[in-house]
C-alpha cells in the first residue's frame, strides 16, 4: 500500500513539474527542459519527505537521553545493545557531524564502546529519508530500500561487535566529558510540547540543510539533462570491474548528508548504474567522508580512525559487488 501511494505521489509530482516546465516555454524532452522538470519535481518531493520524516523522528527523539539508554541497557546483552544502537542511529541526525555530539554523550554516560561505535556507523549510514526516497524511485523500489537497511544494519552491528571483540576502546582519546549537559524534558503539557518540539525541529533542520539540498538537486538536474548514460556506463557500469571501489573512493572526499546526495543517486540509477555501485557511493559519502574523520579525531585516535575507515570501505565494496552480482 505504501509503495502504491508513494508511486502515485511521484507520478503526480512529475506531471506537475512537466506542466510547469512547459508553461515556462521549455521542451521537457530537451536537456534544459528535462533538467528543470527534474529539479522542480525532486525539490518538492525531497523537502516534503524530509519534513514529514523529521517530524515523526523528532516525536521519538524528544524523550531521548544517553542516561535513559544506559539505564535501559542495564542487565541486557551486548547484542541487544547493538541492535538498539542501530535503531537509534536511524532515528537520529542525518550527517556524521551532528551524530558526533550524541556519540560523545553515549561515551560520557558509560555506554559500552562497541554499542557507541554501532551508533556512530549507523547514524549517517542508514537514513529514514533515504529509505523513503528509494521507495519512491521506479529504478529502486522496496527491494533496494530493504537491501539498503539490511546491509547498513549488518555493517553497523558487526562493526560494534569487532570493536568489543578486539578491545578497540584503547584507541579512544582519553578526555573528560564532564561539561556535557543533556537536555531533559518535563512532563507538563507533554503532548503539546512534544508536537511543538517536533515541528520546530523539523522546520529548523529543513532550513539548515536547504542550501545543501539545492546544491545536490542542481548537480542531479545537470547530470540528468546533460551527461549521457554512456559516460556512467563507461566508468560505473557493469563492464568496469573496478566500478565499485571507484565509487567508494569517489565518495570519501565529499561531505554531504543523504538529502543532498539523493538527487545524484536517483540520476545514477536512471542512467542504469548498477544498484550496488550506486549504494556504495551513497554510503561512502555519508559514512566515511574526510571531513567526518577530521571531526572524529577529537574523540578517536588516528589509528582507530584508520581501522574505522578501512572496515567501512571494505564492507561497502563487498556489499556493492554482492548486490551487483545478485540483482
Amino acid at each position: 500500500m505504501c509503495v502504491i501511494v508513494t508511486g502515485q505521489i511521484t507520478m503526480t509530482l512529475a506531471q506537475i513539474a512537466n506542466s510547469i516546465t512547459s508553461n515556462l516555454g521549455l521542451d521537457i524532452n530537451s536537456a534544459l527542459g528535462g533538467s528543470v522538470s527534474f529539479f522542480i519535481e525532486d525539490s518538492v518531493k525531497i523537502f516534503l519527505l524530509i519534513y514529514v520524516m523529521l517530524f515523526v523522528v523528532a516525536l521519538f527523539r524528544y524523550q531521548l537521553s544517553p542516561e535513559k539508554i544506559k539505564s535501559y541497557l542495564q542487565g541486557k546483552s551486548l547484542w541487544w545493545g547493538y541492535f538498539l544502537a542501530v535503531f537509534l542511529g536511524v532515528v537520529t541526525p542525518f550527517c556524521s557531524c551532528s551524530s558526533i555530539p550524541l556519540f560523545i554523550g553515549f561515551i560520557a554516560a558509560g555506554i559500552p564502546f562497541g554499542i557507541t561505535m554501532t551508533f556512530l556507523i549507523s547514524s549517517p549510514l542508514i537514513s529514514e529519508v533515504a529509505t523513503a526516497m528509494l521507495l519512491t524511485m521506479p529504478e529502486a523500489g522496496w527491494r533496494a530500500a530493504l537491501v539498503y537497511i539490511t546491509a547498513g544494519s549488518i555493517i553497523s552491528v558487526l562493526g560494534g561487535f569487532l570493536c568489543d571483540k578486539f578491545h578497540l576502546e584503547k584507541f579512544r582519546r582519553k578526555q573528560s566529558f564532564d561539561n556535557h549537559d543533556f537536555h531533559r524534558h518535563g512532563d507538563e503539557n507533554l503532548i503539546k510540547s512534544t508536537f511543538t518540539y517536533a515541528h520546530t525541529y523539523a522546520g529548523d533542520t529543513v532550513k539548515e540543510i536547504a542550501p545543501y539540498v539545492f546544491v545536490g538537486l542542481a548537480a542531479g538536474a545537470f547530470m540528468h539533462g546533460y551527461i549521457p548514460a554512456e559516460f556512467f556506463g563507461k566508468y560505473l557500469g557493469q563492464s568496469n570491474p573496478f566500478a565499485v571501489p571507484l565509487a567508494a573512493l569517489a565518495g570519501i572526499p565529499v561531505y554531504a548528508n543523504h538529502n543532498s546526495v539523493l538527487p545524484i543517486v536517483q540520476v545514477l540509477l536512471m542512467k542504469q548504474v548498477p544498484l550496488g555501485t550506486t549504494l556504495v557511493m551513497l554510503m561512502s559519502i555519508t559514512a566515511i567522508s574526510l571531513p567526518e574523520m577530521i571531526m572524529l579525531n577529537k574523540v578517536l585516535t588516528w589509528k582507530m580512525l584508520a581501522i574505522f575507515t578501512v572496515y567501512l570501505f571494505v564492507s561497502f565494496v563487498i556489499v556493492g559487488y554482492v548486490l551487483n552480482y545478485v540483482m
